[in-house]
């Protein structure tokens, strides 16, 4: 598996990440051999929200239930979870005492006394950044959260955030596939005005990003659209899926490790979050992690999934 050092940490975090928001009905043992093949491959990083259940940490807890893991196996883990959207609505909460809450039962759901990583879990219009700063000062100053950052935010909301927070924002999360790229394929068809994919959608996240060593977390690598369905094996796309067997053959591996190198293979050293329940599927996608594709390959998934390359 590949590895990079998480800029701003000292995490060695792998290309690919275990997403954990489908576990709450899972038995113990699924959750165990779940985890298990993960670490077989080389993944040893874990993405929980505070929303994932229901009820509220419920995945979070399932996961501590399943594992209860010792101290030295909970050091060699990378926890990550996510904060901030509330229900019934949903609606947006950064507020301080929100945060302070949610963290809180975060680690009692988890068993832990802190965590590695905490993402803000889209955007709160109402965000004050100041509250935010305060919150971010007590949480790791009782070392309870080491490191911060945000899913889902623009250049521009985290630039809001990290006028007021002290501790460097060190990833985003966002929806990234082959098939939803409009953060990618915006910059190749710059400037292009009868062209709907030059519509700059998100500021330029992904150039914001690789410029202020912000790592880019790619969540839903195999979905089509906003949760329209996966696209592998999909006959709406067809030639996309005959491009990625073929390149499955060249390469020895499933077809879930190319539609996974066309992530990894960015510059911007991304980080792909699966989730998968599915061991096997766990396993395939892992090898994407060392498959480094072609520029030609590259690009011909990108057209074959329907994006324009002038």
């Amino acid at each position: 598996m590949k590895t990079f050092t998480l800029p701003g940490t000292e995490i060695a975090a792998p290309a690919v990440v275990l997403g954990l928001m489908r576990i709450v009905e899972k038995s113990d043992d699924e959750i165990r051999t779940l985890v298990q093949t993960a670490l077989d491959a080389g993944i040893d990083f874990v993405d929980h929200a505070d929303l994932y259940g229901p009820p509220y940490h419920g995945c979070e807890r399932r996961f501590a239930e399943a594992l209860r893991l010792t101290p030295s196996e909970r050091e060699r883990l990378t926890i990550q979870t996510k904060c901030g959207i509330r229900h019934p609505g949903p609606y947006f909460d950064f507020s301080y005492e929100h945060i302070m809450e949610s963290v809180d039962g975060s680690l009692e759901a988890l068993g832990t006394d802190y965590l590695d990583i905490l993402l803000l879990h889209r955007p709160d219009a109402l965000v004050e950044p100041d509250e935010v700063a305060r919150a971010f000062d007590e949480l790791h100053a009782a070392g309870k959260v080491r490191h911060f950052g945000v899913s889902n935010h623009t250049p521009g909301q985290i630039e809001l955030l990290q006028r007021s927070v002290r501790q460097k924002l060190v990833a985003n999360q966002i929806q990234l596939s082959v098939t939803h790229a409009p953060s990618i394929a915006s910059g190749i068809a710059m400037n292009m005005g009868d062209l709907d994919q030059s519509i700059d959608r998100d500021n330029g996240i992904v150039d914001y990003c690789r410029l202020n060593d912000i790592t880019l977390q790619a969540w839903s690598p195999f979905q089509s659209r906003f949760f329209n369905g996966p696209f592998l094996g999909n006959p709406r796309y067809e030639e996309l899926n005959k491009v990625i067997d073929r390149l499955a053959w060249k390469y020895e591996v499933p077809a879930e490790a190319i539609a996974v190198a066309w992530l990894t293979r960015h510059p911007a050293q991304m980080q792909v979050v699966l989730g998968t329940t599915t061991p096997s599927r766990v396993e395939a996608a892992a090898k994407g992690a060392d498959v480094h594709l072609a520029r030609s390959e590259w690009y011909e998934m990108f057209r074959a999934a329907g994006h324009t390359v002038p």
